[in-house]
């Protein structure tokens, strides 16, 4: 790709993290994401460049290997003019909301990442000048600590996402606490994935956004306000679903074409699109854990009406949902028992600072480095090795927690369908698709102290504030049926 030929008009603000900003091109299937640092913080051109390897060899080398060869495109780096970079900088910052400009872009060294536009399709070309639709999903954490090192025992009970929606509440982050719960997603089971989805739209919160044509139709735009309007998403999704039967407006069109786009995305979502080692490897049972979360509306709503048994139905093997699990559970320590380890790796390096490289904290990420990830004893000799490997696929985890899916549709044509491209049908439409998974950075090892602090709060929260209120009868009927909801999967 040219950039250096193209008009800064031509790309547009997509978006940003808190480490980068990303640019999209109007016409072409491509963005630029460039490394944001603090006002008068900036790194040299080097260390932009070397932290955008990083960034790319992690993916390619790493997380590649646990999701596979489809669902992941690590991009490349390349070199812009620098007056192109001022330029679009100047464009593209009255676009940029006002809680991130904390960060200025990057305009100094010139390197980018260039990336495919995961809101369009990715494996087909016939489709390109086709209507896309795109869903963004950040699934969060799907299962609950088994380790030991758990301090807490309502952390075996209620999930992460659900405790920590409490305190977002609380904090003014958010103004209503959202019904969806990671657990019911990650199930496998239909009914609870489309609950777990509808709750998503109910209340995207920064969990779920929907694109039409690369442009954001549907997501929470504040973080104090996420008021869900249906009717207008319906209006935008109709000529999908529906292009030709004369559905009229109003309530039941509304809730019919809901239901399509849940049926759509779940669909997607259990596809096997790609094979990968993850499939193969010998990680943690997915059973080891509890298969439901007692805060989860879903579940409560099915103990209020007298249903006890919690249905489980697995997720198949090729998914990304459960690569994307058998990632997240190489958390296999809990923060609690992951600290002290942390600690461990921290006190040799105040000894031996110079063996920070050697020990690969921060990179270089490759085949050596996925290898020792693979080591899944248990057993603490007490070494710095065992400590280190422990917080390293303690970072894989927070990644894969925190990554998104993102699903990109476009109606195909009865002819257009052959066994080497995955479609989905509705009631009235065909779909071709793509699943693909990004916000694969690794996680920073300094990190880990805060996400010791944070878990503290998290749960003392909970504690204090919600499960107190909460109706024992409830409680009690849940540790009645608890034998019920252990379902076991052949690994």
């Amino acid at each position: 790709m040219e950039v250096e030929k193209m008009d800064e008009n031509e790309w547009k603000y997509h978006g940003e993290g808190n480490q980068s900003l990303v640019v999209s091109h109007c016409q072409r299937c491509v963005v630029l994401r460039f490394l944001k640092s603090p006002p008068n913080q900036n790194k040299t051109p080097e260390e932009i460049l070397h932290h955008l390897q990083n960034i790319v060899d992690f993916g390619k080398h790493v997380m590649k290997q646990f999701f596979g060869e489809n669902y992941v495109h690590h991009g490349e780096i390349i070199q812009l003019p620098l007056d192109f970079v001022r330029q679009l900088c100047l464009k593209i910052q009255p676009e940029r909301p006002e809680c991130r400009c904390d960060k200025d872009m990057d305009t100094l060294s010139g390197y980018a990442m260039c990336l495919p536009n995961l809101t369009r399709l990715q494996t087909f070309r016939f489709a390109e000048h086709r209507p896309i639709l795109c869903i963004e999903i950040k699934p969060k954490c799907g299962f609950i600590p088994f380790s030991s090192h758990v301090s807490q025992e309502i952390k075996h009970k209620v999930c992460r996402y659900c405790m920590h929606q409490h305190l977002k509440v609380a904090n003014g982050k958010w103004k209503r606490p959202s019904k969806y719960c990671p657990l019911d997603l990650f199930s496998g089971n239909k009914q609870r994935m489309h609950f777990a989805l509808k709750s998503l739209l109910q209340e995207a919160q920064n969990n779920l956004k929907i694109f039409k044509n690369g442009e954001l139709i549907y997501g929470c735009k504040d973080d104090q306000d996420c008021a869900s309007d249906w009717n207008e998403l319906a209006r935008h999704l109709k000529p999908f679903f529906f292009p030709s039967n004369g559905l009229v407006s109003g309530p039941h069109c509304t809730r019919t074409i809901v239901k399509e786009l849940i049926h759509v995305i779940t669909m997607a979502l259990l596809s096997s699109t790609d094979t990968c080692r993850a499939g193969d490897m010998k990680t943690v049972p997915i059973s080891q854990g509890r298969s439901y979360c007692e805060a989860s509306a879903f579940n409560k709503e099915l103990v209020r009406n007298g249903k006890h048994k919690l249905e489980s139905s697995g997720l198949p093997r090729g998914c990304l949902l459960y690569k994307t699990l058998q990632a997240q559970m190489l958390d296999m320590l809990d923060i609690e028992g992951l600290y002290p380890l942390y600690n461990r790796v921290e006190q040799y390096l105040e000894e031996f600072p110079e063996e920070r490289s050697t020990l690969q904290i921060d990179g270089p990420y490759n085949e050596a480095f996925y290898e020792k990830l693979l080591d899944l004893s248990l057993e603490d000799d007490g070494t710095v090795a065992f400590a280190l490997t422990k917080v390293q696929q303690y970072r894989i985890a927070m990644t894969a927690k925190d990554c998104s899916i993102m699903i990109a549709l476009s109606p195909c044509l009865q002819d257009e369908c052959s066994e080497h491209r995955p479609v989905v049908l509705t009631s009235k439409s065909r779909f071709t698709f793509s699943v693909s998974v990004l916000d694969l950075d690794l996680k920073p090892y300094e990190s880990i102290p805060h996400q010791y602090k944070l878990d503290g709060e998290i749960v003392n929260y909970y504690l204090k504030n919600v499960q107190a209120k909460e109706d024992p009868v409830m409680s009690n009927l849940f540790k009645e049926n608890e034998d019920c909801t252990l379902v076991l999967h052949k690994v």
